[in-house]
């Protein structure tokens, strides 16, 4: 399973965090808050950073889910990127949160990172198009997306990377 961290300014993390294990109806196991003071020196962010992907990490991977591209919790995580073992989404939200929790035992990191990146582009929608009639384009949803973007992966073939 891949370990999750949320990294965020305040206690965003921790609160969509805490919105996730209520809608799933459980706690969610190797999945981390952690929150970014404004007062919190470099040398202090790293090693809360350094010791929650200790604390989630499963073997499978991190990914570190983070509030806003270019802000500091984005910028500290993006120094913990490894290959194939720690990567970063950027403009975490509560969906692409979820979908994460759902399908993180089903894929590998370097896997579910694209997909939810594609997943979050995909959903998001402007409600004033959609009540004026504008329909939302019908595009394949994670984790179905292949790098042919009409190919379709049944579900029962997804697997861990090895």
């Amino acid at each position: 399973m891949v370990g999750i961290l949320i990294v965020t300014h305040g206690c965003l993390g921790k609160v969509l965090a805490e919105t996730a294990g209520s809608i799933l109806d459980t706690p969610a196991d190797s999945l981390i808050a952690v929150s970014v003071a404004a007062d919190d020196c470099t040398k202090t962010l790293r090693e809360k950073i350094r010791a929650a992907i200790r604390a989630a990490d499963r073997k499978h991977g991190i990914l570190i889910l983070t509030d806003m591209f270019g802000g500091a919790a984005s910028d500290m995580s993006y120094s913990f990127l490894e290959k194939g073992k720690i990567d970063v989404i950027s403009a975490v939200n509560l969906p692409i949160l979820l979908k994460a929790l759902k399908m993180r035992e089903h894929m590998c990191l370097r896997d579910l990172a694209r997909c939810l990146t594609a997943y979050g582009k995909q959903n998001i929608s402007l409600a004033s198009d959609i009540l004026s009639g504008k329909r939302r384009e019908q595009k394949s949803v994670c984790p179905f997306i292949k790098k042919d973007a009409d190919a379709v992966i049944p579900y029962n073939e997804i697997r861990l990377c090895g």
